[in-house]
C-alpha cells in the first residue's frame, strides 16, 4: 500500500514543516513532499491539526501493564511491556533486566530469541542492567547478585546471548580493561552506571570506548568541588547518557542544567516497571513512581511521550529538541539513525500522533 500522510506539523527529526506529505510505501518513507504535490496513486490520510513525529525508543524499560519481564519471563511479558510502549508513542524498546542470577539472565536470552521467532513486534534486544555493578551504588538492585566480571563468565554471556543482548550496564571501576573491550569488540554498547568511581576511573573508561552512561545522577557518585566523580566525568567526556524525565528520580533544574552541559548527548529512558509482589524484585506503585518494599525508589511510571512532555513543560526544553531526545539521540547510540528517529527517504514508517496537549492520538506502525 501506498499513504501520503497529512498533519498540521511534521517533525522530520530535524525541523517542523508544514503543508507537507510523508509518503509511504511498504513500510519506509518514501519521501518528504508538499502536500500539494502529492502523487495520484497515493491513498491520502489527513491526521488534522496534530503533529506527526518519529516514534520513540526506550532503551532501558523492565515491563508492562502489569507484567514484569524478569518476574515472568515470559514471551507474554514482552507483549505486554510493547503494548505499554505503545501507549506512550513508542515503538521500538530494549527490554531490561536488573542484576540477577546469571540462570535468570540466560532464560531471559532464550525468551527474547521466543518472542522474534513468534513474530514479536518492537523489541531491539536486551539491556542487562548488572550483576557487574559496585554494591555501593547498588540503588534497587539486589547485592547477593552483584558481582565483578571474569573473562570466562562474559565469554559465556557473549557467546549465550549473541545477537540478543545489545547493551550492558557496568561499573567501569570494577571491571578490568580486558572485559570493558571484550564488550565492546562484541558490539555491546556498554553504558556507566552504578558506580562508585571516582572522576579518574570514570573517564579512563570512557577512554577505552565506553559510549554512554545509564540514568543520569541516579546510582552514581557525584559531582563536588573536590571530586568531580561520574557525573563529572560524563560532562566532561563527551559520553552520552539517558536520564529519567520524572522530577523523581531526578528534580526537573538538574535536567535543565545538564541538558545546557550536554546538549545533544544526553537522552531519555522511561526506566519503568509494572507492580508485581512476586520473584526478586517487588515493586508497588506509590503516587507517581515505583518503590520496593522497604521504600527504595526502584522505578518510574513514565511513558516516553510523558518524558518528552515533562522535559518541555518542566524541564525548559523546546519541543523539536524534547523529541530528539526521546527518538533520534537514541537510535544514534544504538546506530540505528538511519531507520529510526527521523523522518527520511528509506526510514520506517513508525510515527507518534501527538495533539496540541503533548497526547497521544494514535501511533502508526509500519506505515499503518
Amino acid at each position: 500500500m501506498q499513504t501520503a500522510f497529512i498533519a498540521n506539523k511534521i517533525f522530520n527529526g530535524s525541523e517542523i514543516l508544514t503543508d507537507s506529505a510523508v509518503l509511504v510505501k511498504d513500510e519506509e518513507v518514501v519521501d518528504v513532499v508538499s502536500s500539494s504535490v502529492i502523487p495520484q496513486r497515493y491513498n491520502v490520510k489527513n491526521l488534522g491539526n496534530c503533529l506527526l513525529a518519529p516514534a520513540f525508543i526506550d532503551l532501558q524499560i523492565y515491563g508492562g501493564n502489569g507484567m514484569l519481564f524478569s518476574a515472568e519471563l515470559t514471551t507474554e511479558a514482552l507483549e505486554a511491556t510493547y503494548e505499554y510502549c505503545l501507549e506512550g508513542g513508542c515503538s521500538q524498546f530494549m527490554i531490561t533486566m536488573a542484576t540477577n542470577s546469571i540462570e535468570k539472565f540466560l532464560t531471559g536470552i532464550e525468551k527474547v530469541r521466543e518472542y522474534w521467532s513468534k513474530g514479536g513486534k518492537g523489541l531491539l534486544g536486551l539491556h542487562l542492567e548488572g550483576p557487574y555493578l559496585n554494591p555501593a551504588k547498588k540503588g534497587a538492585h539486589i547485592e547477593k547478585f552483584i558481582k565483578k566480571p571474569t573473562i570466562e563468565e562474559v565469554s559465556m554471556l557473549l557467546q549465550k546471548g549473541k545477537n540478543v543482548i545489545r547493551m550492558m550496564t557496568v561499573a567501569p571501576e570494577q571491571c578490568s580493561e580486558q572485559v570493558i573491550e571484550m564488550l565492546l569488540n562484541n558490539h555491546i554498547i556498554v553504558s556507566a552506571g552504578h558506580s562508585n568511581a571516582t572522576y579518574t576511573e570514570a573517564i579512563k573508561g570512557f577512554q577505552l570506548g565506553i559510549p554512554a552512561a545509564t540514568h543520569l545522577f541516579n546510582a552514581m557518585s557525584p559531582l563536588q568541588g573536590r571530586e568531580p566523580g561520574m557525573v563529572g566525568a560524563i560532562y566532561d567526556s563527551g559520553a552520552m547518557s539517558s536520564v529519567v524525565c520524572d522530577g523523581v528520580h531526578v528534580s526537573f533544574p538538574s535536567i535543565r542544567i545538564s541538558k545546557r552541559l550536554m546538549q545533544e548527548k544526553l537522552f531519555f529512558i522511561t526506566d519503568a516497571v509494572a507492580e508485581v509482589r512476586h520473584g526478586e524484585y517487588q515493586h508497588i506503585f506509590n503516587k507517581n513512581k515505583f518503590v520496593l518494599p522497604d521504600g527504595t525508589l526502584s522505578g518510574s511510571a513514565l511513558t516516553m511521550l510523558l518524558a518528552v512532555k515533562n522535559g518541555i513543560e518542566n524541564a525548559g526544553i523546546g519541543l523539536e529538541e524534547a523529541l530528539r531526545m526521546g527518538s533520534l539521540y537514541p537510535a544514534r547510540l544504538m546506530n540505528l539513525d538511519k531507520k529510526y528517529g527521523l523522518i527520511a527517504p528509506g526510514s520506517k514508517a513508525e510515527f507518534a500522533v501527538i495533539n496540541e496537549k503533548l497526547s497521544l492520538e494514535r501511533i502508526i506502525l509500519d506505515g499503518e
